[in-house]
């Protein structure tokens, strides 16, 4: 349950609440009736509505990942993301990204051995260099060594 109001459907005026509300909820408020599509509450979108601006800003980010301009591999994306989820202790973050990671067809080997990749043999060197960089982000607050940012080179590009 958030701590911050949550927008109801009544008080949605901005289009992109409103155009957000309908996609993810089909009509009902999010508020008196919460869940979206996905199976999750919605709640962060109600909150979000807040403040129209932020919650524009934070779906055109989402946008990234629709992009003909793909710049980083779905795939390591998602890694990316779960790991980041489950090392910063995020249930709601590991769960959203594992559901993405279903959706991508990803074996479930892979993501039940998020939380202890290290040991885990079903990842391939790149995906390895992206959960060691992921870990350097969260545990290590961001100092990546240069030996890993090199083997992040040897598979990826700048962009």
């Amino acid at each position: 349950m958030p701590r911050l109001r949550q927008v109801p459907k009544s008080e949605a005026t901005a289009p992109i609440v409103t155009t957000m509300y309908e996609w993810l909820f089909e009509g009902r408020d999010p508020v008196a009736e919460p869940g979206t599509f996905t199976g999750a509450p919605g709640d962060w979108w109600t909150v979000f509505a807040l403040v129209p601006d932020v919650l524009d800003h934070a779906v055109k980010g989402f946008g990234l990942y629709q992009s003909p301009k793909r710049i980083l591999d779905p795939v390591l994306r998602e890694l990316g993301q779960i790991r980041a989820g489950w090392a910063a202790g995020s249930q709601f973050v590991f769960s959203q990204h594992a559901k993405s990671m279903r959706d991508m067809g990803l074996p479930e080997e892979k993501i039940a051995s998020i939380p202890s990749w290290t040991v885990a043999d079903c990842y391939d060197a790149t995906e390895r260099a992206v959960l060691a960089y992921t870990d350097c982000l969260v545990y290590a607050h961001g100092r990546v060594p240069d030996a890993l940012f090199a083997e992040l080179r040897r598979h990826l590009s700048d962009e």
